[in-house]
Formats: C-alpha cells, structure tokens, sequence
C-alpha cells in the first residue's frame, strides 16, 4: 500500500513539490484517523441516546428544547 501524498507549495517561487509521507507522518496520520473515528463514533451513540430517551419520554426534539429553554 502506497502512502498518501503531501503537496508543498512555494507561495514566494510558486514550486510545487508532492511526496510520499514519510514513516513518522503517515504514522500521526493514522493516529488522526482515529482518533476523528472515536470521535465520530462517540457523537453517533449520543445521538442514538438521546434519541432513544426522547422515545422514552414520547416527545420531540422541539418539544424538548422548549421545555429546556
């Protein structure tokens, strides 16, 4: 598997230059990827929580909001 690339850009020369990543790059890449992943996944189980509760008590959204405001 190829590492994705990395475009440098010389906005002084206007010289473009595109590489692979290097080892320790792609490796902070991955660790970016998920932790954005984690992220992803803990909003998703809030919003099915919530969800779920707002089931639970037989309102909406809306109706939720304003008894909140």
């Amino acid at each position: 598997m190829s590492k994705p690339m990395i475009r440098i850009h010389n906005a002084n020369t206007g010289e473009i230059i595109d590489r692979e990543m290097t080892d320790a790059e792609f490796a902070e890449h991955q660790i970016g990827i998920k932790k954005m992943q984690a992220r992803i996944t803990a909003s998703q189980a809030k919003a099915q929580t919530k969800a779920a509760l707002l089931a639970q008590l037989g309102i909406t959204e809306e109706q939720a909001k304003l008894l909140l405001s």
